[in-house]
């Protein structure tokens, strides 16, 4: 249905993010992949939504005299926030051991932007998602990283892995926004555009 709406566009997904192409496949997008090296840094000032909005139109800048006028960019970003602070993905197995020793027993949030971008205009949404993760024992935390290798993560998990198995025990909102793209809000946001 989706295609039919897009089909004299060629959609650009610049995400890396097996997850993301899934969806999109998922979604019946014919979509193809471009990637660039973008340094996720934001101002100190930003707060929660304010900082992936920021990261999804920074990354999207980086194509900003590429696309063609049939082109219709999607880039994204993802954070976990808890205790008023972000938590990307994590640096090494000890930053990430610490981040889901600080989840672990409580409720975060997690929020995607999206941005999709054209030579005629530019649309920035996000989602969030509330996540309650069980107790953690410091046993499960290491069998987790060692076996699951989160690194390349936000909040150094995923969902859709072991962890989400054994340890969420209670989402209000997007589940599709916890594994990194709200494709209700994608889907409705394309048609439209």
């Amino acid at each position: 249905m989706l295609n039919d709406k897009i089909k004299n566009h060629k959609i650009i997904l610049a995400s890396g993010s097996p997850r993301r192409q899934q969806f999109l496949k998922e979604l019946e997008i014919d979509f193809e992949i471009r990637l660039k090296e973008i340094e996720e840094i934001y101002p100190d000032h930003l707060k929660a939504e304010e900082i992936t909005n920021f990261l999804a139109k920074l990354k999207a800048s980086a194509f900003e005299n590429e696309l063609q006028d049939n082109e219709v960019l999607i880039t994204s970003d993802t954070i976990v926030w808890l205790d008023n602070k972000a938590l990307g993905k994590p640096s090494d197995a000890t930053h990430a051991l610490r981040m889901l020793t600080e989840m672990s027993g409580k409720t975060h949030k997690v929020i995607t932007s999206v941005c999709i971008k054209s030579t005629k205009k530019e649309v920035v949404f996000h989602d969030e998602t509330l996540v309650t993760f069980t107790d953690l024992s410091l046993d499960e935390i290491e069998f987790y990283l060692k076996n699951y290798k989160p690194f390349d993560k936000a909040g150094s998990y995923g969902i859709q892995e072991w962890i989400g198995l054994v340890v969420i025990e209670k989402i209000e909102g997007s589940y599709a926004n916890v594994v990194g793209l709200p494709t209700h809000k994608l889907y409705k946001e394309l048609m439209n555009f």
